[in-house]
């Protein structure tokens, strides 16, 4: 039977001896957090003790990168006085079977027939299309888009509901102007409406300074419980904000229902982009469609003058929508009353039906309902 690639590198790592103590970096568990793609990149952390030789670290990366398989490498260097200092056995690195160093592998590199079957998703038919609204990175309007684009789709006739995912900061109930303990009727929970849609929020059941320092598992339940315990009637759309990142609101969604598509959301800066192609390629990786890339704020339109300006780049949204090969679905302008209506609980889309943002938020409200050519109910 073949090696996996994490049991060629401990393989490997095994071999690279410290002279100073005659120990191989593997046993000495000098060597901790292995972490590996299935592209082959590799990271890992190295502690090393102020006598050791500096050699040994250039002996690890040469080991590594002698490895089928192994198409990068990134050694991050400890002092391994950290570790002694720490207290309790919890601060150390727990050796696995037979003295092998703990390893934290990023993405599973074993072929898909080995790995453990994922939860078989939940078909809601009463949900419509299920949209998840995501980006890579926190700030560049995201939440902005999902409830524009909801209140857009209501407005074009369609029966839409929003759930809030994002667990750690919803905004939701803000933006959209509702804000209270929704009813529960037959052991269902009611969903609140406004401007047209449904909504339902984790910031309607828990006060307004309570952090949510919740794990995965806990996310799931939420998600899982908002699809299936809320009564949302009959929707076209089910649009869910979602957290930024490629956390475990997007794959316990994921697991819990089958998603029609996925709205990437960006700003035209090389920060922001990098973010969102890491956001896009998650939902790639686990079978969602991703419809294509929302650059937000890509002009600054001078209300004197006229004159647009980029104050974040230009062009960062098509460039990204060229290298996945997907399509740029729209540019939103940076425009003040966009925020001042996210605050007030007037979307855009309603309070200034005129501006540009507003025309081009419905302007993708239009394109995605074509896309997905959802039946008129």
């Amino acid at each position: 039977m073949s090696q996996t690639l994490q049991e060629r590198i401990q393989n490997a790592l095994g071999a690279v001896v410290n002279t100073r103590t005659g120990q191989n970096v593997i046993s000495a568990e000098q060597v901790r957090d292995i972490a590996t793609t299935l592209d082959g990149r590799v990271r890992l952390t190295m502690l090393l003790d102020a006598r050791d030789d500096a050699e040994l670290v250039r002996a690890v990366r040469h080991a590594l990168t002698g490895i089928a398989g192994v198409s990068d490498v990134k050694i991050d260097i400890r002092d391994a006085g950290e570790r002694a200092g720490a207290k309790g056995d919890a601060a150390r690195p727990t050796p696995g079977a037979g003295g092998v160093s703990r390893a934290l592998p990023v993405m599973d590199d074993r072929p898909a027939a080995a790995r453990p079957s994922a939860p078989t998703p939940v078909v809601y038919p009463n949900l419509g299309h299920v949209l998840a609204v995501s980006s890579g990175k926190g700030g560049v309007g995201k939440s902005t888009v999902a409830v524009n684009l909801a209140v857009a789709l209501a407005a074009q006739g369609r029966s839409v509901g929003v759930m809030d995912a994002d667990v750690y900061g919803p905004n939701v109930p803000r933006m959209l102007g509702v804000n209270a303990p929704p009813p529960v009727v037959n052991e269902k929970i009611l969903p609140l409406e406004a401007h047209g849609v449904k909504v339902i929020s984790l910031g309607f059941l828990i006060e307004r300074d309570q952090p949510a320092i919740w794990r995965g598992p806990i996310v799931m339940k939420i998600v899982t419980q908002f699809l299936r315990d809320v009564n949302w009637g009959v929707l076209d759309y089910l649009v869910v904000d979602m957290p930024p990142g490629t956390g475990d609101a997007q794959l316990s969604l994921r697991q819990a229902t089958e998603i029609a598509g996925a709205l990437i959301v960006t700003t035209p800066q090389d920060v922001a982009t990098g973010d969102a192609l890491r956001g896009a390629k998650m939902f790639m990786r686990v079978g969602v469609p991703v419809l294509g890339i929302v650059e937000n704020m890509s002009w600054f339109e001078c209300p004197h003058c006229g004159k647009p300006s980029s104050l974040f780049g230009s062009g960062g949204g098509q460039r990204l929508a060229d290298e996945l090969e997907i399509p740029l679905l729209g540019q939103i302008p940076l425009y003040p009353r966009v925020m001042e209506g996210g605050d007030s609980g007037r979307p855009i889309v309603v309070a200034d039906p005129g501006s540009a943002a507003a025309r081009a938020l419905t302007a993708l409200a239009v394109h995605v309902d074509q896309s997905l050519g959802a039946p008129r109910r």
